[in-house]
């Protein structure tokens, strides 16, 4: 009767021992952490998580943001508000068109890691190129909507009356939790776009492709503060995001009943305004508007009275 011998790989050590090497290397997880003024500070927590994807496999170490990250977040975005909002609007759409530059280079990386998070090559490489083609959509806006949403007012005395649109301030944005980029990117650039500084909360169980994003925009001109982005769990963050005092609007792009009632309530306590996004379609022709900027804006209107110029043979 034949015997087998299963055999083992054995080293000698400098001591003489044999000892078994090992063959298969631990797998290295990157991790992902979150973006607040511009820096890639851990979580001040200390808290991860680790996603997986359908295959069971896990996608990386990925912050699991506090209150404190959010407040930290919205005090640097309300920092960063007037310097952003200040910039001529011609400058603001360069930025975002740098920004699509930075993401056409690093596509293979998007790509790749939509594919770690359960989509299809095809559907990647579509999600990929519709999202750079979004931010080149807005970056050609910047210094368009005000002309077309501006209005000269009739009025009965005599006064030039104008209407112009003006950025809200800071807006916090419960992002898409299924369209990790294309959504990401479709409710971030209106929002600065117009002017505004935002707060953005990422998918939960597709974060990858956010924090590259914000690795994007850290080399893409755009200054620190204007887009803070965070990666966690709604449930914990999303009464912070819409109770914070100091934020003018809050974007809510999921079809929870339960958060939309309280959003709400929370939002008059400021009278914030809340927009909740949640039958849009990212990859549609309604994922883009003109619309979506407007949404967080104010309208300023101004009264100048007509004055008469003497000797012009009569006034207005």
């Amino acid at each position: 009767m034949e015997k087998t011998v299963k055999k083992s790989s054995l080293t000698i050590s400098e001591n003489g021992l044999e000892k078994k090497s090992s063959t298969q290397r631990l797998e290295v997880l990157k991790t992902y952490k979150i973006y607040i003024g511009g820096q890639f500070p851990r979580t001040e927590s200390g808290r991860f998580y680790q996603p997986e994807n359908a295959a069971g496999k896990k996608l990386g170490n990925i912050c699991l943001s506090s209150r404190k990250d959010f407040r930290d977040a919205a005090l640097v975005a309300r920092g960063a508000f007037g310097g952003w909002s200040s910039r001529a609007a011609f400058n603001r759409g360069q930025i975002l068109y740098r920004m699509a530059e930075m993401l056409e280079g690093r596509k293979i990386q998007f790509i790749d890691e939509l594919i770690q998070q359960g989509a299809t090559k095809a559907k990647a490489e579509k999600e990929v190129m519709q999202s750079i083609d979004r931010l080149i959509y807005y970056a050609g806006w910047c210094d368009k909507f005000q002309q077309i949403y501006s209005a000269v007012n009739p009025v009965a005395s005599s006064h030039f009356n104008f209407s112009v649109p003006e950025p809200m301030g800071v807006v916090a944005i419960i992002a898409p939790q299924s369209d990790s980029l294309l959504g990401l990117v479709s409710v971030i650039a209106p929002v600065i776009a117009g002017g505004n500084t935002c707060v953005v909360l990422a998918s939960e169980t597709k974060p990858l492709c956010a924090i590259t994003f914000a690795e994007v925009l850290n080399s893409s001109d755009l200054p620190g503060g204007v887009v803070n982005i965070l990666t966690g769990k709604p449930k914990e963050l999303n009464e912070w995001f819409v109770n914070h005092m100091d934020v003018n609007a809050t974007v809510y792009c999921e079809n929870d009943s339960t958060v939309k009632t309280m959003m709400r309530e929370k939002s008059a306590q400021n009278l914030k305004r809340v927009f909740f996004y949640e039958s849009v379609k990212w990859d549609s022709e309604a994922g883009q508007s003109p619309y979506y900027i407007m949404d967080t804006q104010e309208i300023k209107t101004t009264w100048h009275p007509v004055e008469n110029i003497a000797g012009a043979g009569g006034g207005y």
